[in-house]
């Protein structure tokens, strides 16, 4: 009787470890950042020359798209490769083709992130906003995709046609409009992606059962007024049936020092080369 009772006891321990482990994660991490490894952190991102980063237009019958290019070391057009879909924030708007090469941008070609995670990385820039925010009615204030996402997605099949993509792992990744220009582009087609990593977005509500599989990576400063924290909490809470969601709290960071921590780490391009469709 002993016996059995033990053995139902490690099976029902074996059932509920096995539930947490495939639950959400949400982590907190209590770093600070002063003035000091703000500027120094900053100015390391700022001396990686870009050059390696190609520079073209894509034209279609409404819009001309700069876009920049990074192809992986050793490039092979045997080979498949990853792309990493980089979507910068509101204050590199523009048309000149470089602004938009952004600190979270250039971590790709930081020596030891391009030696090892071998990639496209593509960067549009837009000359209008990429994502509309406006408040729900309750009170969140949330994204949608202005016409710019669409012509994401045919810039994507291009690409796709020209160079050997990796269908099952095309990323998203972006920090404050452009993370939720990520989050844009994912609602509309989420069969197209494999994951996004999202930094202080205005969320999209839109589409959420898509997401119910995918592989998302949510950053959020706990003190962000200028996209508020509220609206990636919110996100988190709505797909709590999302076994592959991971939301990372900064409890004492800002929407302007969000990115400091995540710059000169592997943090980011770890997770996504470890994430398929």
């Amino acid at each position: 009787m002993y016996k059995k009772f033990t053995s139902l006891l490690l099976f029902l321990l074996f059932i509920n470890l096995s539930g947490f482990l495939k639950a959400q994660i949400h982590t907190f991490d209590q770093t600070k950042i002063d003035s000091t490894i703000f500027i120094q952190t900053r100015n390391a991102i700022n001396k990686i020359p870009t050059d390696q980063f190609k520079k073209f237009v894509y034209k279609n019958s409404s819009k001309e798209l700069p876009y920049r290019l990074l192809f992986p070391k050793n490039y092979d057009k045997n080979k498949k490769y990853p792309i990493i879909i980089a979507f910068h924030n509101s204050s590199r708007i523009g048309n000149d083709n470089e602004k938009q090469l952004e600190h979270l941008t250039k971590i790709w070609i930081r020596e030891e992130v391009y030696n090892q995670y071998n990639a496209f990385v593509l960067a549009p820039q837009f000359n209008q906003r990429s994502s509309i925010y406006s408040e729900n009615p309750e009170g969140i204030l949330t994204s949608k995709p202005s016409d710019y996402a669409h012509q994401i997605l045919e810039l994507l099949n291009e690409i796709e046609k020209n160079y050997p993509i990796d269908k099952y792992r095309i990323y998203l990744i972006g920090y404050s409009m452009g993370a939720s220009t990520a989050q844009n582009l994912m609602n509309l087609r989420p069969e197209k992606f494999a994951a996004i990593v999202s930094v202080a977005a205005v969320p999209d509500f839109s589409n959420l059962k898509a997401w119910k599989n995918k592989n998302i990576f949510l950053i959020h400063g706990q003190k962000d007024t200028s996209n508020p924290y509220q609206g990636s909490e919110e996100l988190f809470t709505k797909m709590k049936n999302n076994k592959k969601l991971i939301f990372k709290t900064f409890t004492e960071l800002t929407h302007d020092n969000i990115t400091i921590p995540l710059l000169l780490s592997d943090e980011i391009p770890k997770w996504l080369f470890q994430q398929h469709k």
